[in-house]
């Protein structure tokens, strides 16, 4: 798989990148906006480092991760109230969470294809 390919990464990176400047256009608590910003932007620069290395499946399952985190975040930071906050952390935490688990096979493929060159 060449690099920059992806379309789950590209997909990724832009769910990491609306996660992390929702802050911006949705109402939060003060323990929504840290949390959004912090979590989108590991998965945007999670989802930067699989476009540019294809192999690497540790990014594919950090997203995932990154992703239960996101969903997980208003009912453990407790800002569910916020409903545009807590609506955007779970929204993209699942789509996180899809889009990471449906790369890894191809990511897996990429790392079985470095190995044998």
């Amino acid at each position: 798989m060449k690099a920059w390919s992806r379309w789950q990464d590209w997909a990724l990176l832009v769910a990491g990148l609306y996660a992390a400047l929702s802050p911006i256009w949705v109402d939060g608590s003060s323990g929504a906006t840290p949390s959004l910003i912090i979590l989108g932007a590991l998965t945007a620069i999670t989802s930067l480092v699989s476009l540019a290395n294809p192999g690497v499946v540790a990014t594919e399952w950090l997203n995932a991760l990154w992703g239960v985190l996101l969903f997980v975040a208003p009912w453990a930071i407790t800002y569910t109230q916020g409903q545009g906050a807590s609506w955007t952390s779970w929204v993209v935490g699942v789509i996180t969470v899809a889009l990471s688990l449906t790369a890894v096979p191809a990511s897996r493929a990429a790392h079985g294809q470095a190995i044998q060159h």
